[in-house]
C-alpha cells in the first residue's frame, strides 16, 4: 500500500458486503451471481499494516487513517452464526436461499427529497468560508424537518467557483465503485485506533499488518481514501459515513453501520431480514445498554468530559425549550422504548424519511456536539411532532440482540492500557 504523508488525509476503509449486480427482480430469491471476493484469500504478514502514515511520530499524528470497509454480500457468509452468550432469543432464519427481497413497502411515506449542493457566498462577507454542512438558516432549520418535497442541507455543500474545498474528497474511481453499490456494510477507523476485523466465520487476519491488493482490498474489505478532512474533530468527521451512507453510496438501497471496535457475526441478509423485512421497518438501531433518559445521557458526557459543558448545556436548553420531556419508562404512549440509543449498529434501508431522519441528525450534530446520544431522541420526536401523517417506521432493539450479531473489542488504546497494566504487575 503506498505511504500516505499528506496532513489532514486519511484512509477511509471501506468494508462493504455488498452484491454490486444485485436482482433486478425483487421476487427473485436473493442469490449473489457474482462473488467478488474469496473468503480464503487472505494475506498473513507479521508487519502492522499500514492504514496509518507511518514517515515519523509527528506524521503520524498529524494524518489521519479513517477506514471505511464495505464488504460484499455473498453466499460464503450465509453460514455466519451470532454470539451464543446472549441473553436474548433472536430467531435468524437459518439461511438465506429462501430469503426474497422485498418490493417498496407502499406503507413507508414518499416524497421527493433533494440536497443542496452549492451556496453562494453571501454579499459584504468578507470572511465567508464554505462549510462541509452548509451555513443553514434558522427558517431553513425548521422547514427540513417537514417530510415533503424539499431540498435541505445534508452534507457536501460546495461554495461558488474558487472557494477553498469542503473536505472529505474522494477519487473519482472510488466513487463510482461506491456508486455500483445496492447492500453497503460500512465502517470507519480513525488513525491506527482499531483493527481491520473480518466478520465471524471467516479466516481470522493473522495480524493486522495486512496490504491492499491492485483492487484496494484487504481481505474482504474495499479500501477507499478520503483526502481533507471538514472537521478538526474526529469524531464529527465519523458522523459523515455513521449518518450519510444515503449521500456516499447513492445507488444502495440498504445500509448497515459497523462501528471498527465490532465484529459482524451474522450474515447481512439475515440482519436486513430480521431487523427490517421482517415487521416491516425502514430504520433500526438499539437502545443504550445503561442510560434512557437524556437528561442521565447530558450527566455522564460531562462527568467524563465528552465535550465542552457549555455547549452541552446550551444544546440541552434548546432542546427542552423546543418541548423535549424525560423519558418515562411508563408511559404507554411513549413513541420509542429509550430516549438514548447505542448507535454502533445500525440498520436501515434508504427511503424518503430514513434519509430525511440521518440529514437530519447529522445537522444537528454539526450544530451542537458529537455527542449524537444527545440529539436522538429530539431529532426522531421532532420529526414525528412535525409530521403526524408521515409514520417513520424505526425499530428501536434490544441492546442484548446488538450484542449477539456485533462482537465488541477493545480500542488499540484500550488494549494498549490493559496490556501495560497486566505487565506492571
Amino acid at each position: 500500500m503506498a505511504q500516505h504523508r499528506q496532513t489532514g488525509s486519511e484512509r477511509f476503509g471501506l468494508r462493504s458486503h455488498l452484491d454490486q449486480t444485485g436482482p433486478a427482480d425483487p421476487r427473485i430469491p436473493y442469490k449473489p451471481s457474482r462473488i467478488r471476493r474469496s473468503a480464503a484469500k487472505l494475506h498473513h504478514h507479521h508487519h502492522r499494516h499500514r492504514l496509518l502514515p507511518s514517515s515519523s511520530a509527528s506524521a503520524a499524528a498529524l494524518a489521519v487513517t479513517l477506514a471505511l470497509a464495505l464488504f460484499v454480500v455473498f453466499l460464503a457468509l450465509r453460514h455466519l452464526s451470532g454470539d451464543k452468550g446472549s441473553t436474548c432469543e433472536m430467531k435468524f432464519l437459518n439461511s438465506t436461499a429462501q430469503i426474497v427481497e422485498p418490493v417498496v413497502n407502499k406503507k413507508f411515506a414518499r416524497f421527493s427529497l433533494q440536497y443542496t449542493q452549492f451556496e453562494d457566498k453571501p454579499s459584504g462577507s468578507e470572511d465567508w468560508e464554505p462549510r462541509f454542512a452548509g451555513h443553514q438558516t434558522l427558517q431553513e432549520w425548521k422547514e427540513s424537518y417537514h417530510a415533503k418535497d424539499q431540498t435541505i442541507n445534508c452534507g457536501f455543500i460546495k461554495g461558488p467557483d474558487g472557494s477553498s474545498s469542503i473536505g472529505f474528497d474522494i477519487s473519482e474511481d472510488d466513487r463510482k465503485y461506491m456508486s455500483s453499490c445496492h447492500i453497503v456494510v460500512s465502517s470507519c477507523i480513525f488513525g491506527n485506533s482499531d483493527r481491520l476485523r473480518t466478520p465471524f466465520g471467516k479466516t481470522t487476519l493473522a495480524t493486522e499488518g495486512q496490504k491492499m491488493d491492485n483492487m484496494g482490498f484487504i481481505g474482504l474489505w474495499k479500501i477507499i481514501m478520503v483526502k481533507n478532512l471538514p472537521y478538526d474533530d474526529m469524531r464529527r468527521v465519523g458522523k459523515i459515513p455513521k449518518f450519510l451512507a444515503h449521500r456516499l453510496f447513492p445507488s444502495a438501497r440498504y445500509s448497515i453501520w459497523l462501528d471498527s471496535k465490532l465484529r459482524l457475526q451474522r450474515d447481512p441478509i439475515l440482519i436486513l431480514e430480521y431487523f427490517l423485512w421482517r415487521h416491516g421497518h425502514e430504520y433500526a438501531i438499539s437502545n443504550h445498554y445503561d442510560r434512557h433518559c437524556v437528561w442521565e445521557e447530558v450527566l455522564q458526557n460531562k462527568k467524563l468530559n465528552k465535550f465542552n459543558h457549555t455547549i452541552i448545556d446550551q444544546q440541552f436548553e434548546f432542546y427542552q425549550s423546543d418541548g423535549l420531556k424525560r423519558f418515562d419508562p411508563s408511559d404507554p404512549n411513549k413513541l420509542l422504548p429509550s430516549y438514548v440509543p447505542e448507535g454502533s449498529f445500525i440498520v436501515r434501508e434508504h427511503t424518503p424519511m430514513s434519509n430525511l431522519f440521518s440529514c437530519l441528525w447529522f445537522n444537528e450534530v454539526d450544530r451542537f456536539t458529537p455527542r449524537d446520544q444527545l440529539s436522538f431522541a429530539y431529532t426522531y420526536l421532532k420529526l414525528r411532532r412535525m409530521n403526524p401523517e408521515k409514520h417513520f417506521y424505526l425499530n428501536m432493539f434490544k441492546d442484548c440482540e446488538r450484542r449477539s450479531i456485533a462482537k465488541l473489542f477493545h480500542h488499540r488504546a484500550e488494549e494498549k492500557r490493559s496490556s501495560s497494566t497486566q505487565q506492571a504487575r
